[in-house]
């Protein structure tokens, strides 16, 4: 029952940083992990069970999005199916032994990219004037990073709508919960599969990611930024420092 409890909580707030800012995964894999689940099926798993949490959340952003002008939303979300498929096959070719070796890198990663998100987004908007808006050249590489690893996704695609010339804030997270939640349905097919999906506690989880990505849109306008940023850094750096020493300890 503890687990259980573990993995509907670690759902509601994955849901809810996924809606707000990204970062879910920091919350998300590391619990399926710590129930005993391999890490490759952990991370195939919790990216299937955020599926409902990102519909939760794009429908809380649904007038937002329907206010956007000028994306090209079928070519938008048809190549990030594209790319999330594509990294998807890259995870089923990893071996647990060479994904773990991986994770503490990728969530460091994730976790300096979340942390530095304002900085990150400042200098993506500088390349505004040489990368194409709702261009392929930055979405395919953020759906293939996405359907591998997916932590800090979210931080990935604001800075790319940043280079792409979005300036509204709501309707970048609209889109990142429209595009998080395309890639999140190949996802499920692919690792369905691929036989990856633990499905019991995809099934707890999601319940919970329903539930927090539908209440992250209106946490979104009230919860004061710095505050939730920080919150997240320590979760993020804390579970890195975790793997890190599981990497080392041979856990």
């Amino acid at each position: 029952m503890a687990e259980l409890a573990l993995l509907f909580l670690a759902g509601i707030i994955g849901g809810v940083l996924n809606a707000v800012a990204g970062g879910g995964t920091f919350i998300t894999f590391p619990a399926l992990v710590f129930t005993g689940i391999p890490p490759v099926a952990a991370n195939a798993t919790a990216t299937v069970a955020a599926l409902p949490g990102y519909l939760a959340a794009t429908v809380g952003f649904r007038r937002d999005i329907a206010r956007m002008s000028g994306a090209p939303m079928l070519k938008l979300t048809a190549w990030t199916m594209i790319g999330g498929a594509a990294g998807c096959g890259l995870l089923l070719i990893s071996s647990n032994e060479a994904f773990s070796a991986l994770v503490p890198f990728l969530l460091l990663l994730a976790t300096i990219v979340f942390y530095w998100a304002d900085t990150v987004r400042r200098i993506a908007a500088r390349w505004r004037s040489v990368v194409t808006p709702f261009g392929l050249g930055v979405l395919l590489p953020m759906s293939i990073y996405g359907g591998y690893f997916n932590g800090g996704l979210g931080i990935v695609m604001l800075a790319v709508f940043a280079m792409w010339g979005m300036t509204d804030l709501h309707q970048m997270n609209g889109l990142k919960s429209w595009l998080s939640f395309a890639l999140s349905v190949i996802a499920f097919v692919v690792f369905a599969i691929g036989g990856k999906i633990a499905w019991g506690p995809a099934a707890i989880m999601s319940a919970g990611t329903i539930i927090g990505g539908y209440a992250g849109a209106p946490v979104a306008r009230r919860i004061p930024r710095p505050a939730l940023r920080l919150l997240i850094a320590a979760v993020g750096f804390g579970m890195t420092a975790i793997f890190f020493w599981r990497l080392f300890k041979g856990v």
